[in-house]
């Protein structure tokens, strides 16, 4: 009899035994406007107050129902509006004391302004001033390692004429350790008060403090219930390639034809359309964040690549190739090259002489030079500059030998699904290594192209901008974001790893044109790297809906018994500590050793089983029996003991019959417990074994020694 459960238990342990790791220094925001070293004078406060009791009720109730965002939209849920105001009447302003105002809730979290009084030593003596200070504070976390990144304007407000109001701008990361940020000096307390100056009204002063605030990390947040999507996990530095499967997954004619491909018989860990397919489909149907591990390791990478940024053009390329091969043969082939494929002619043509020498060449993605160039549009007048040769650079025609010629490309077709890479990164022969361009390059959400085509196609080349890829950082490193106008109504959504929120076309598009700088004269590092447009004539086909029968029955039930096979895994694991092993051995065992002792367990490998602890005797022996196909009467159990020669031995085992005595107390409290399991032969005339009396067994046996 051959016994063992839980196989491949060790393969699945190995894939989902590490957690996921947060992100690295390169995937981390770094602190721009707001740092200490940007301003002495912006920093976090020293206090961190406690919400009372009433600030708590205030934030449960939140914003008022039916409040609309900037858009004019009614969100599904007000508490999760990108951007607000804190309110705050101070009242007493000499009070030195520190004082929080309400709270307002924006992206599920409460934002507060703090204000205390400071003073500061200057060479004239010690002034006081108005520190003031915007807190994220949740009241009860699920981890200490949150983050929100958020923006804010702080504005003391002019009661006499509004122009005149003093405001000051922050930017930074708020978490458990600097949860408040802002300004130690914002205004002298003298100005602030002196009555000319507007600010003081009835004895009270106003700040306000617009917020402008992405969605919370390490803390709950919704996002399919609040946009219908989920995000992905980062594994170390993959936000990268998380920010490209994202803007594939939203290409719905490119996620059905994946579904269509023929993988029955792929290797599940070596296959990488099987697991983009079960990629496409968590995304579609879990309510949580995906991980991407089945899909790296189906790469073939280990830990290093996983911690490198690797060249997305490159990866896409690599990936929709190896797609385009497992469609091949199948009803879906030419899905990539119908999507993503264009075709441009490279010319040279003689000035002087009839003679032209050209080539047509496939693309799937262009890559468009930005440096000195104002927008899209420049950049493609740029790729199909002619450049002249002559001089020393004539070209040779053959018979009509060294000519004077034009050179350059113009496009024959272009695709229903146009990549544009832009070139942010390029060589710097001064510096000698690759440096980051944050110039401002500005790109349509609507864009014609049928200049640079050789004759008009049967269509308008017009196009609409489906994604903008964003990265925020240099050379060296940075964090990766995508934004994607799925469904075409103007409402963008942004990809942010594990996290998907709404946002506005300002934020997807204006704010990641680059070359803009901040309140210190700091250039803006964020900005967009990648453009996917989407040809007008096209979109109904290339957004199709994917529906529920386009995913064949064969995958849904592949998917589902996988993930009930790991809900069942992780239930074993996190329960782990309540089972035992049991390790079973019989005479088949003894005889297959061939070695020195009764048997030698590095040697011989019985069956085994998982018992609860807490399993009594009587129980696990009814089951073992049943197990074994035997009645319980023609097994009897032995337990294997060290003795003090070093040899093991199988033992007695008494009282058998209490029930209040465990498994785990019969096995001297070890989680793996060996027993030799005797049966009844098969050949024998009785029904059960004889009792086994042991006092009267060791009486026989000192008789026959002696």
């Amino acid at each position: 009899m051959s016994l063992c459960v839980n196989e491949g238990e060790e393969q699945f342990q190995q894939e989902e035994e590490n957690a996921e790791l947060s992100p690295d220094h390169n995937d981390t925001p770094s602190p721009q406007v707001g740092s200490p070293k940007a301003d002495s004078d912006l920093n976090g406060s020293p206090h961190q107050p406690v919400a009372t009791e009433a600030e708590e009720e205030a934030q449960k109730e939140g914003t008022k129902d039916g409040e609309e965002t900037k858009e004019g939209e009614k969100e599904d849920d007000p508490c999760t509006r990108p951007e607000g105001v804190v309110h705050f009447v101070v009242t007493d302003p000499t009070n030195m004391e520190s004082r929080l105002s309400n709270p307002v809730v924006i992206r599920n979290v409460p934002w507060r302004i703090l204000v205390m009084g400071r003073e500061i030593k200057t060479p004239e003596g010690v002034t006081k001033s108005l520190g003031v200070f915007v807190q994220c504070n949740p009241l009860a976390p699920e981890s200490t390692s949150w983050h929100v990144w958020a923006k804010a304007t702080i504005t003391l407000v002019n009661h006499e004429n509004l122009t005149k109001s003093f405001a000051r701008e922050i930017s930074h990361c708020f978490c458990q350790r600097e949860n408040d940020w802002g300004y130690s000096n914002f205004i002298s307390l003298k100005d602030a008060i002196e009555p000319a100056n507007g600010y003081l009204n009835d004895g009270t002063l106003v700040l306000d403090a617009l917020v402008m605030a992405d969605p919370p990390h390490g803390i709950q947040w919704d996002s399919r219930k609040h946009t219908g999507y989920v995000g992905l996990k980062n594994q170390g530095a993959t936000c990268y390639m998380n920010s490209l499967l994202q803007t594939l997954y939203c290409l719905p004619k490119l996620r059905k034809a994946v579904y269509q491909m023929p993988t029955e018989s792929d290797d599940q860990n070596k296959s990488v359309p099987l697991a983009l397919q079960r990629l496409f489909y968590e995304l579609q149907h879990s309510d949580k964040p995906v991980s991407t591990k089945k899909l790296t390791k189906s790469f073939g990478w280990d830990t290093m690549d996983i911690f490198m940024q690797h060249d997305i053009q490159e990866l896409c390329r690599v990936l929709l190739d190896n797609i385009e091969s497992k469609m091949k043969n199948t009803v879906v082939e030419g899905t990539i090259p119908g999507l993503f494929e264009g075709k441009m002619e490279s010319y040279i043509r003689c000035t002087h002489v009839d003679y032209e020498s050209a080539r047509v060449e496939t693309f799937f993605d262009i890559q468009l030079n930005i440096k000195g160039k104002k927008d899209v549009h420049a950049s493609f007048m740029d790729y199909v500059a002619v450049e002249t040769l002559d001089g020393e650079n004539k070209y040779d025609a053959g018979e009509y030998a060294l000519q004077e010629a034009k050179k350059g490309v113009i496009f024959l077709k272009l695709p229903p699904v146009l990549h544009l890479h832009l070139m942010r990164f390029q060589y710097d022969p001064i510096m000698d290594t690759n440096t980051k361009i944050n110039d401002r390059y500005e790109f349509p959400e609507h864009l014609n192209l049928d200049r640079f085509l050789k004759k008009p196609e049967e269509t308008p080349a017009n196009y609409t901008l489906h994604a903008v890829l964003v990265h925020s950082g240099d050379n060296f490193g940075g964090h990766y974001v995508a934004y994607l106008n799925s469904k075409r109504d103007g409402n963008w959504l942004k990809f942010d790893d594990d996290i998907v929120s709404k946002c506005s076309a300002r934020d997807a598009v204006d704010q990641n044109f680059g070359g803009s700088e901040d309140s210190l004269g700091i250039r803006n590092c964020t900005n967009a790297y990648m453009l996917v447009y989407a040809r007008e004539s096209c979109i109904d086909e290339v957004l199709q809906d994917v529906r529920e029968e386009d995913i064949s029955q064969e995958l849904v039930k592949k998917f589902d018994a996988e993930k009930r096979l790991e809900q069942q895994r992780r239930k074993e694991r996190n329960e782990a500590h309540l089972y035992m092993t049991v390790e079973i051995y019989q005479e088949d065992d003894f005889q297959a050793h061939q070695r020195a002792d009764l048997i030698d367990f590095d040697d011989v490998k019985g069956g085994y089983i998982k018992c609860l602890k807490i399993t009594t005797f009587p129980e696990f022996h009814q089951s073992l029996a049943t197990m074994m196909g035997y009645p319980s009467e023609c097994i009897r159990v032995w337990p294997f003991e060290k003795r003090s020669n070093n040899t093991t031995r199988p033992g007695y085992l008494e009282k058998l019959d209490d029930s209040k005595i465990t498994l785990f107390q019969h096995a001297e409290q070890r989680n793996v417990w060996r027993i030799f399991v005797e049966t009844l032969p098969a050949d024998s005339k009785l029904e059960c074994l004889k009792p086994y009396n042991f006092q009267r067994e060791c009486v026989k046996k000192i008789f026959t020694v002696f």
